[in-house]
């Protein structure tokens, strides 16, 4: 019998299954730390295309969601940094990939903003630079600013640790960088993880993102974990 709420998924394919050409989707992860790996390389072998990926940056030239840019399945990138993808810088150059950039806080903001049920707030980050054409500008407490509106997503991709079969998340480190903003942004959440435990196995205490947010939950295969720039010295120095 299953349990109940078990939210529990046993393949990626299975987990990624209902993404659709045309989706909006969230991906968590810093650089390539934190990345849905699994749910990422099960998405490209599904083949959705026209996709609208909401993430940080768009992983590196051929790792993380770089895999899906170069797999030609995705039509805009809503992100802040963009330096370590080649495929990118070409497709967006070639004027094949729609790009809208975010100074790094916006962007973490309007993440933020569209999970805890708030329509838009005003910032001075980009105040009389490109960020702020076409969008409302006014004085707030002596200091221009300019009007953000929030980000939600059809799916959420993200990268947790530990999960309880109701979906109870918690990450590790700096892993856990855009991960829980994007579980609570997402129409349909799903998170990927290193080790499943029963419920009450987890301290409350300990838990980052509830169980209310994820609609499904994925033990992963593998981890690769790659680092993009490794910078060694050498020891005793």
């Amino acid at each position: 019998m299953m349990r109940a709420m078990d939210k529990v998924v046993s393949t990626a394919a299975e987990a990624v299954a209902d993404v659709p050409d045309g989706a909006v989707l969230m991906s968590g992860g810093f650089g390539l730390s934190g990345n849905p790996e699994n749910l990422i390389r099960a998405l490209r072998a599904k083949g959705s295309e026209n996709l609208t990926i909401i993430s940080n940056n768009c992983g590196t030239t051929d790792q993380g969601l770089g895999i899906l840019l170069a797999n030609g399945q995705v039509k805009k990138m809503i992100s802040s940094y963009v330096g370590e993808n080649k495929i990118f810088a070409e497709q967006f150059l070639s004027g094949q990939l729609e790009v809208e950039l975010n100074p790094q806080g916006t962007l973490a903001e309007r993440i933020r903003a569209g999970g805890a049920g708030i329509e838009a707030f005003y910032t001075p980050t980009g105040y009389g630079t490109k960020v702020a054409e076409g969008k409302e500008t006014r004085e707030i407490g002596g200091r221009m600013v300019v009007l953000e509106t929030c980000l939600r997503a059809d799916f959420a991709f993200v990268k947790a640790w530990k999960a309880d079969r109701q979906g109870n998340l918690v990450y590790r480190k700096t892993a856990r960088n855009f991960n829980p903003m994007m579980a609570a942004a997402g129409k349909i959440t799903i998170a990927e993880v290193e080790e499943i435990v029963e419920v009450g196995e987890l301290d409350p205490d300990h838990v980052h993102t509830p169980g209310i947010y994820v609609q499904r939950v994925l033990k992963g295969e593998r981890f690769d974990k790659p680092i993009e720039q490794r910078t060694t010295r050498k020891r005793g120095e």
